[in-house]
C-alpha cells in the first residue's frame, strides 16, 4: 500500500501478527530528504543487514537518477538535450516511459521535464522577487513531456530541444521507496514501514 501526501510516501509492508519479531527503525537522510525505515525481525543482527540493503538500494537508486550527479544516466541525458539520443538501462528507460504514461493521464500537469525550468525558479527561499514574464515564458517552453522521444529498441531517450532538462523530485523517493520494499520482502522480511 502507498500513501502519498504532498512528497510523503509510506510503503507498508504485509503487516501480519508475528510473534517473537521485534521492531527495528533506524532513521537517515537519503535522497535529499529524511527516510525511517522500519522493520520486524528476529534480532538486531537481522535488523541490521535487512535495513542496511534498503539504504542500499535507495542510495542505488539515486545514483541513477540524480540530476545533481554529474555521473548519472539521468544527468548524460540532461547535457546531450538536442545533440543526441542516450542509451540507458532498462530501469530507467521503464521509469522514463512510466512518467510519460503520467503525463499523458494528467494532460501535462505531472511532467518529468519540469526541470528545464530550474535556472530561473530556485525553490532554497533564496528568490527575492518573481522572474520576468519573459523569463518565464522562455523556461517553461523548454518543458513538455512530448519532447521526450523513445527508442525501445535501442532503450534510448532524446530530449528534442537544447536547454530541456528531466528530474524525478516528484516520483524519485516513491520509486526508490517500492523498490526498497520489494527487496525487503524479497529478504523475508514480513512487516515494516518505508517513510520518505
Amino acid at each position: 500500500m502507498v500513501k502519498q501526501i504532498g512528497t510523503l510516501f509510506i510503503i507498508l509492508l504485509i503487516a501480519v501478527p508475528i510473534s517473537a519479531q521485534q521492531s527495528f527503525h533506524r532513521s537517515l537522510k537519503l535522497m535529499g530528504s529524511g527516510f525511517q525505515i522500519t522493520v520486524v525481525v528476529k534480532d538486531s543482527t537481522e535488523a541490521n543487514r535487512v535495513i542496511d540493503l534498503a539504504i542500499n538500494e535507495i542510495s542505488r537508486i539515486e545514483k541513477l537518477i540524480s540530476s545533481w550527479d554529474p555521473n548519472s544516466e539521468t544527468s548524460l541525458i540532461n547535457k546531450n538535450a538536442g545533440i543526441k539520443p542516450v542509451k540507458v538501462s532498462v530501469e530507467l528507460y521503464d521509469l522514463i516511459e512510466r512518467a510519460i504514461g503520467l503525463s499523458g493521464l494528467t494532460d501535462g500537469a505531472f511532467d518529468i521535464s519540469y526541470a528545464s525550468m530550474d535556472k530561473i525558479w530556485k525553490f532554497d527561499g533564496s528568490m527575492k522577487e518573481m522572474p520576468s514574464k519573459e523569463e518565464i515564458k522562455s523556461s517553461v517552453a523548454k518543458v513538455g513531456f512530448q519532447k521526450i522521444i523513445l527508442d525501445s529498441r535501442n532503450k534510448s531517450v532524446f530530449l528534442k530541444d537544447k536547454g530541456m532538462k528531466i528530474g524525478f523530485g516528484a516520483i524519485g523517493k516513491g520509486y526508490a521507496a517500492d523498490q526498497a520494499k520489494a527487496l525487503l520482502l524479497k529478504n523475508n522480511v514480513q512487516a515494516g514501514i518505508i517513510n520518505a
